[in-house]
């Protein structure tokens, strides 16, 4: 089996760069390293990793080796892999199947790829690890015990297999963990989709109106950096419950068919596709932006988009813009893939350190507890979630409160 297939080893010392600076900002994962390193909890594991692959990623892969694993790892997007942190893993010595700029066939063959040497566990992002063995390979999952999905998209994949039935093994929803969604999702995609948008356009957000297409975490995030940068928000829907919520933030809300003709930068985050339709878009602005914070390039209908243009041109690196038959022009942000990883570096390094610290207990969850659990979507515990949370504040030398036994005796009370 090859060892690697990547772009360039040579770029080695400059992906090993990006993960040291990661690395210092990256306390909890940093801890598990030590920790895992002295106990080998993944010794003789074999562990297939698809994520975004940088310098975060790259930093739980060894981490997760110092543990012990075996790691095969490759990409989850097509445009996300920075080249020069595969090499750096390639020249830690772990497998490594990804490169920048892939075509869907060499995307779906290291996936593949990744997947050769039987893993145990898989730790997806997206699902499509999970996808491919249930799919294309089911014989390359004899040996798996389960896995972690990171995203929404993924646990909303892995919820309907087990809804009809067909998930062979069981995976737990590190996406849902409190320690990753309440954070990572809205600070991490909040600041990191703002970030991508203003370096790849170079415009200012003040005084434009932002459409942001869904209200959950993610989408939560983006809309309030984007207040905070002086954006007049409108916010668009399907859940009531959700839009009542928007409102109350703050936030202006109707349907797409009426917020398209208002706004000057858009953003979807709803893990739903064709939220922004040729239609929607033939009711925008002359140059409205578009880009997309969900895992698919599907959110944004980027196919009926190619087919209904009559011209497309490069604006700017990372930016195509599209003229459309009433003459007006759009403009695609990462060919409307995942904006804050495939045209920037993603989330802060302090954000995903909560989010991998919840990957790797629960990977090794999955590795001391396989053989009692079904093949469902399982939560990330609470004993997990309170452990992550509390050396997080360890980290930040902060100290909290804790119950008196009497408090304890009052709460447990019913009579009071």
């Amino acid at each position: 089996m090859k060892q690697y297939e990547i772009r360039d080893i040579a770029l080695a010392p400059s992906g090993h760069r990006k993960i040291q600076w990661v690395k210092e900002h990256m306390p909890l994962l940093s801890g598990l390293e030590e920790e895992f390193r002295e106990t080998r909890p993944f010794a003789g594991v074999k562990i297939s990793l698809s994520v975004h692959l940088e310098a975060k990623t790259a930093y739980l892969c060894l981490v997760l080796a110092a543990g012990g694993a075996e790691m095969s790892v490759t990409g989850s997007n097509v445009l996300s892999t920075q080249d020069d942190v595969a090499a750096a893993l390639a020249d830690s010595g772990l497998k490594v199947f990804a490169y920048h700029g892939a075509t869907q066939e060499e995307y779906d063959r290291h996936i593949e790829m990744c997947l050769l040497h039987k893993p145990n566990i898989v730790i997806d992002d997206g699902g499509d690890l999970v996808s491919f063995l249930h799919l294309k390979r089911p014989d390359l999952m004899e040996e798996v015990w389960g896995g972690c999905e990171e995203t929404t998209t993924g646990v909303i994949r892995l919820k309907a297999m087990e809804k009809q039935g067909v998930l062979k093994f069981p995976m737990v929803a590190v996406n849902d963990a409190d320690c990753k969604h309440l954070f990572d999702n809205r600070y991490g995609t909040g600041q990191s989709t703002w970030d991508s948008i203003m370096r790849n356009t170079n415009l200012i957000i003040a005084a434009k109106t932002v459409v942001v297409v869904g209200y959950g975490w993610c989408s939560k995030g983006i809309a309030m950096r984007a207040a905070s940068l002086g954006a007049q928000v409108i916010v668009t829907e399907i859940n009531p419950v959700k839009a009542i919520e928007a409102r109350m933030d703050g936030f202006s809300v109707m349907t797409m068919a009426k917020a398209a003709a208002l706004g000057d930068i858009f953003v979807t985050a709803t893990g739903c596709c064709k939220t922004i339709t040729t239609e929607h878009m033939t009711a925008m602005k002359d140059g409205a932006i578009l880009s997309n914070a969900g895992h698919f390039n599907c959110e944004i209908d980027m196919e009926a988009l190619e087919a209904f243009a009559v011209e497309k041109k490069e604006r700017r690196n990372n930016i195509m813009g599209y003229k459309l038959p009433n003459g007006k022009w759009v403009n695609v942000i990462g060919e409307g893939r995942l904006v804050n990883i495939a045209a920037a570096d993603g989330h802060p390094a302090e954000i995903m350190d909560l989010s991998f610290a919840v990957q790797a207990m629960s990977a090794k969850y999955i590795k001391e507890n396989h053989k009692n659990l079904q093949n469902i979507v399982i939560d990330v515990s609470a004993e997990i979630d309170d452990i992550i949370a509390r050396r997080k504040l360890k980290a930040w030398g902060i100290e909290i409160d804790k119950l008196t036994p009497e408090q304890e005796a009052y709460l447990d009370s019913w009579q009071v």
